[in-house]
């Protein structure tokens, strides 16, 4: 991996600031859905940069959202990809600018109705992440596989609807306060077939991240293959 000055950074960051990123499909149990199929997509591509913000649940605000009227049924204990792409209408080919630079991760929340459920608040838990190892990032890996993004789904988890939020944050620009990019949507889905044996600590979003975390404030260009990161929120639940 080549690195970079700050004041390079600085130019990378400007020149593809909207390189921005959106989960558009999930693939599961061998069926990937249609574009924005049960996923709370945006039709702008932009980022969350507050993360006190309740947007940082399911995205909105700036890029706004509406929940679907549709629930992807996912088996526990299977891998799903969330299918990420620069913009709604973009191919594999075209998943988020190389510059940005970071990790990738996954939480679930259980609802009673995912297609009403507000996503901010309480009951939170992360299931994936993936963050910097020997010089290559979590949205690298996911740049290269053309857009999918991993995420085994515990298979010890009651049955029921869910909102699973796939998520990958951009540190290019990360060195100032309010730098780091953080891209996500939420996904309604009902899991079946789980074992229902362990319940996993829940957190609430916003609430996972400070402003001022060592994921989250930092310049990754003084960083080296042996650098050690520290991704950002609550350990990932298992079963």
């Amino acid at each position: 991996m080549k690195y970079f000055s700050a004041a390079a950074a600085a130019v990378v960051g400007a020149s593809v600031a909207s390189a921005h990123t959106i989960f558009v499909q999930l693939e599961s149990d061998g069926v990937t859905t249609p574009v924005s199929y049960g996923i709370r997509d945006p039709s702008y591509d932009g980022p969350i940069n507050d993360v006190t913000s309740n947007y940082l649940a399911c995205n909105g605000g700036p890029n706004p959202t509406t929940a679907s009227s549709d629930i992807i049924d996912v088996t526990a204990g299977t891998t799903v990809n969330a299918i990420w792409r620069h913009t709604l209408t973009s191919g594999s080919d075209d998943v988020m600018d190389p510059s940005h630079l970071g990790p990738t991760m996954a939480y679930l929340k259980k609802v009673s109705d995912a297609r009403t459920d507000v996503g901010y608040g309480a009951g939170w838990f992360k299931v994936q992440e993936d963050g910097y190892n020997n010089g290559v990032w979590g949205t690298t890996t996911v740049i290269n596989n053309g857009g999918l993004h991993a995420i085994t789904i515990p298979d010890c988890l009651e049955d029921g609807e869910y909102l699973l939020r796939a998520e990958m944050i951009a540190l290019h620009a990360a060195s100032s306060s309010l730098g780091a990019q953080l891209y996500m949507e939420c996904a309604q889905i009902n899991i079946s077939g789980g074992k229902a044996t362990k319940t996993p600590s829940t957190y609430s979003i916003p609430g996972i991240y400070a402003q001022n975390d060592p994921g989250i404030l930092i310049n990754i260009y003084s960083m080296t293959s042996s650098s050690t990161y520290t991704i950002p929120g609550p350990d990932p639940f298992t079963c």
